[in-house]
């Protein structure tokens, strides 16, 4: 991995002054008609995407699932090449939302960090601190989902515990027990502004990546609002499917990139 994860998402939001990440979903129902049928349909979109985009975000998160659903991780390694490789000040995020222990969990960080190469991957914290644990000593980072941004998360995540909600138990373990330990950062969904801006203050300064924006309904603009930290930075807004299907003709990566511009200046005002 290309040096700490902290360290690369500062710069990447001083270099690209944008809190916008953007979501690598690749769905081949929904490719654009110029790349329908090919097999390299997935490769070819996503880097069209991220040529399109790289300069307005801090970061791209490419979900692997949309990828080992159809055979090809592979597409996924020479996506990944190239976003280091071209778009060096970029952070890469995998969205894999691992958990397991001991030696898979071994496993699990040498896929994120050495076969991806990237700087950070989601975990589920359900499994605790040891789960998280060869992540870290991997030297990658780990963000933790904590409150998300489907409605079914209600299910766990708003039970109470001593009187609090469990999401603030797990942005609490985040920031006391797992930050000591490394580079983390927790996941709080934009759908819910005033959950964002408890678990800020629970994490203090820990990066909050927060999906939801475009799609699922959430405001960018609230979504800074409620969870910049003291500097104004300190959160990732991830939209995917509003920015990756802009468009469904030859222009494509255009149309896509004409709504990443106003999703960042959302996150700007």
């Amino acid at each position: 991995m290309p040096g700490g994860f902290h360290a690369r998402l500062q710069r990447a939001w001083e270099v690209s002054d944008s809190a916008l990440c953007v979501g690598l979903d690749p769905d081949l129902n929904r490719m654009p008609e110029p790349l329908d049928g090919r097999p390299d349909a997935i490769e070819r979109f996503c880097i069209d995407i991220v040529d399109a985009t790289a300069d307005l975000v801090c970061a791209f998160k490419p979900q692997i699932a949309y990828f080992a659903a159809h055979g090809a991780e592979d597409q996924l390694e020479r996506i990944c090449t190239h976003i280091r490789d071209n778009h060096s000040d970029v952070v890469l995020i995998l969205d894999a939302k691992r958990g397991d222990i001991g030696s898979t969990a071994e496993q699990y960080a040498r896929e994120a960090f050495n076969r991806y190469g990237a700087d950070a991957v989601t975990v589920n914290p359900y499994l605790g601190t040891d789960s998280i644990e060869p992540f870290l000593a991997a030297g990658g980072g780990v963000i933790a989902l904590c409150r998300t941004s489907n409605p079914g998360g209600d299910e766990l995540q708003m039970l109470e515990v001593e009187g609090e909600p469990l999401y603030i138990r797990v942005a609490r373990m985040v920031a006391q027990r797992w930050a000591p330990l490394g580079d983390c950062g927790v996941v709080v969904g934009a759908t819910y502004p005033r959950e964002l801006a408890r678990v800020r203050a629970e994490v203090g300064s820990l990066p909050i990546l927060v999906p939801g924006v475009g799609a699922q309904g959430g405001s960018a603009a609230d979504a800074v609002t409620s969870g910049a930290d003291a500097t104004g930075r300190g959160v990732i807004i991830n939209s995917s499917r509003a920015i990756l299907y802009a468009g469904s003709g030859a222009e494509y990566a255009e149309a896509a990139r004409r709504v990443a511009i106003t999703t960042r200046d959302d996150c700007r005002s």
